[in-house]
């Protein structure tokens, strides 16, 4: 495959230029065009590399599409791989809550396991558009947590974890009322229910939460499993994720929490709604003050998988990045951070996972997808 008059994005600059593709792998990376008959002429569009999500919920979208309705789990997956892959991610990480816990149908134990073995039983069938790989997402203040991550730890594609605690009066939610206001958006609670609730969550986590984090971080350093920590808020959540040997900090709340990583030398993961939506949905800081900062290394979709795109671009305009630096946060960068050194860039010798974007009044739109060199959207 030869692709001509591309509006090429690499690490370190953008070119019009020519990309020729052997048998799954970039081969060859030249600016200017070709006049050669077969070449693909992509009028100017961007080439820029496939997307790398290390965290994105997206699939518990498609397993809960209504209050109250859950869906066949095997479909929600197929569509949740076509909806990352038209949206330019070539790589994602399933983001797999384990850790049972009252009102969270989705992130139910039997659910999720389901879902890990299905996601593989589909890898191994070839049946998928992107390249796909587990994300443990461990909430330590759970009865079942342990169990369940030892039940998934030897899935081959298990490549993640990240500990957290979601427990009221916790991180993000250290104000009760707040975390009741979001519990409540699919319907009002009384406080009768609401206060067995915080109740039984708290006492899980007084419990629970310090000796199941430290099982497993241990695992994950006996197994060679990358760690994230989750919604970092106080300095001193950042100083036990560096004693515990975590390279990720997921969604720091705080600018403190994003300044203390930095100094830790941990890699700060913001989501790109947050960009897009020019703040968080939750209240925490916003993303565009932490990359005017310098303090944003990597973005993830988390729950909208087209923002990463739009969130590419928002850099740009909004944050007075390059283009090429904005494009690392959700290529090179993510896929360096999970040790994926063979993708991630317009580079030669690298897979030719990559995607074509058009400007469309300023709104970029991802016009194909291509994984190996194959087009999958």
């Amino acid at each position: 495959m030869l692709i001509t008059n591309a509006r090429i994005v690499t690490r370190n600059e953008e070119f019009t230029g020519t990309v020729r593709i052997e048998e799954g792998c970039i081969a060859d990376v030249s600016p200017g065009n070709t006049a050669t008959r077969d070449a693909l002429n992509w009028d100017g569009d961007y080439l820029l590399p496939g997307f790398v999500e290390l965290h994105t919920d997206n699939i518990e979208k498609h397993l809960a599409p209504r209050p109250g309705v859950l869906w066949n789990h095997e479909a929600a997956i197929i569509v949740h791989d076509a909806q990352v892959a038209s949206a330019g991610i070539t790589t994602v990480f399933d983001a797999l809550g384990v850790g049972s816990r009252p009102e969270d149908g989705v992130r139910g134990r039997e659910l999720q396991v389901r879902c890990a073995h299905s996601i593989g039983k589909f890898v191994e069938r070839g049946l998928l558009r992107a390249d796909h790989f587990l994300h443990l997402r461990c909430e330590v203040g759970t009865t079942d947590v342990v169990e369940v991550f030892d039940s998934l730890s030897a899935h081959p594609l298990f490549r993640l974890a990240s500990v957290m605690d979601h427990t009221p009066g916790q991180r993000q939610w250290q104000d009760h009322e707040k975390w009741r206001k979001y519990q409540e958006r699919h319907g009002k609670w009384s406080d009768e229910h609401a206060n067995d609730v915080l109740a039984q969550l708290a006492e899980h986590q007084a419990r629970y939460a310090a000796a199941h984090r430290a099982d497993i971080v241990a695992r994950c350093q006996r197994l060679g499993i990358s760690l994230a920590s989750h919604d970092d808020t106080l300095i001193e959540h950042v100083e036990e994720a560096a004693r515990d040997g975590i390279a990720l900090a997921e969604f720091p709340t705080t600018l403190d929490a994003a300044r203390a990583a930095r100094e830790h030398g941990i890699a700060t993961i913001m989501g790109a709604p947050n960009v897009v939506r020019g703040g968080s949905h939750s209240g925490n800081v916003s993303a565009l003050e932490l990359a005017r900062e310098g303090l944003l290394d990597i973005l993830s979709s988390d729950y909208v998988p087209s923002s990463l795109l739009i969130a590419v671009f928002d850099l740009v305009e909004k944050a007075g990045w390059t283009l090429p630096r904005a494009v690392a946060t959700v290529s090179w960068a993510p896929a360096h951070a999970a040790g994926l050194a063979d993708r991630g860039a317009i580079v030669t010798g690298l897979r030719a996972d990559f995607v074509r974007v058009a400007l469309a009044d300023g709104l970029p739109v991802p016009r194909e997808t291509y994984r190996n060199g194959q087009r999958v959207s």
